[in-house]
């Protein structure tokens, strides 16, 4: 599984690549905006970090325009992926760039019909959004685990990225569903190497430790 991080901020970039356990960056115009960026500039800055995909989000709901705006966007960068809404008008915006060599990560999936469309045009990615469906009563994970077991029918190879991550319990779950990619806030990522007992274990080596200093000298 790739871990992806869903933010625009620089330092937690820098410091998950850091670890060895980043595959790219999945970000938006409010994740941007939150950091006091400029768009275009924060998108390059996050490339040039990454080195991976790095999904940059299109903002109309019309195809002709999407598809302008996702041409300008793959210019700033090779690593740049177009994020299109998973709308009618996205999908002619996502074909219309896959025709011309450009990846889309189709975003805002809430269905298994609309996950079986952006496979069938060949997108990168297509990202279920799981913890908005667990807000409206629905079993977000449950979605992930549909997708993934109707591309591996039919060998699609467009990859789920499960998105709308909440807590790491999310992560491992759709570890276990077989999603390609997961992508998380920082704070969430932070969680997976935290355990009490891990905590606790490392406090009682060292002191021990701190004992058989003192016993030898």
């Amino acid at each position: 599984m790739k871990f992806f991080l869903d933010t625009a901020n620089l330092d937690e970039i820098r410091e998950a690549a850091q670890m060895g356990v980043l595959d790219g960056i999945t970000t938006n115009p409010f994740l941007i905006a939150k950091e006091g960026a400029k768009f275009e500039k924060r998108i390059v800055e996050i490339c040039e970090i990454v080195q991976g995909p790095v999904s940059a989000e299109v903002t109309s709901r019309d195809a002709e325009e999407m598809c302008r705006q996702g041409h300008a966007l793959a210019r700033l960068n090779p690593w740049v992926v177009v994020k299109t809404p998973t709308t009618k008008e996205g999908l002619k915006a996502a074909r219309c760039l896959i025709k011309d060599g450009i990846k889309v990560n189709s975003t805002l999936c809430f269905s298994s019909s609309q996950a079986l469309l952006v496979a069938k045009i060949g997108a990168s990615y297509v990202s279920p959004f799981v913890g908005r469906l667990d807000d409206v009563s629905h079993q977000g994970m449950d979605l992930v685990r549909e997708i993934v077991t109707i591309y591996r029918n039919y060998s699609f190879k467009t990859q789920v990225l499960a998105a709308s991550i909440r807590h790491s319990m999310h992560v491992i779950e759709a570890a276990k569903a077989g999603a390609d990619i997961v992508t998380m806030p920082y704070k969430v990522f932070d969680q997976l190497f935290k355990h009490p007992l891990t905590e606790k274990g490392q406090d009682r080596f060292l002191e021990d430790w701190e004992r058989v200093k003192s016993l030898v000298t």
